[in-house]
């Protein structure tokens, strides 16, 4: 019982967290247009991104769909390595390390899943 409540609050704020960034990506939020040229990065990877976030977000939450689950936790694994080496590069300091605490979050979801989310591949026929 105790796994189900950490993978439903770890899940539930990660998703929450992704689907807030996502919105203020794609809206254009100041804070956001500002942080993706302080990085250098164009402004249309910010609404590519932002719509990945929202879409991976309903993913985590969504029943079903184990294996469209498991792409969701790819593309946040790899979008939060990416946005730790950007900050890093960029010398923001402390802030660089936020998506390794999220990074973390993250594989504490995946690994309190239940069975129920989880994708098994079919065995391939010979």
């Amino acid at each position: 019982m105790a796994r189900k409540v950490i993978y439903w609050v770890i899940t539930g704020l990660l998703a929450a967290l992704s689907a807030f960034a996502g919105v203020s990506y794609i809206s254009g939020t100041a804070q956001a247009v500002q942080g993706f040229a302080h990085l250098g990065y164009p402004q249309h990877l910010r609404v590519l991104l932002g719509i990945a976030k929202v879409l991976g977000a309903i993913a985590l939450v969504a029943p079903g769909f184990p294996k469209l689950k498991e792409w969701a936790y790819a593309g946040f694994t790899f979008a939060w390595i990416a946005a730790h080496v950007a900050h890093h590069a960029a010398h923001d300091g402390p802030e660089q390390y936020a998506p390794l605490v999220l990074l973390v979050l993250l594989l504490i979801s995946y690994v309190t899943r239940p069975e129920n989310r989880k994708w098994e591949p079919k065995p391939a026929r010979s």
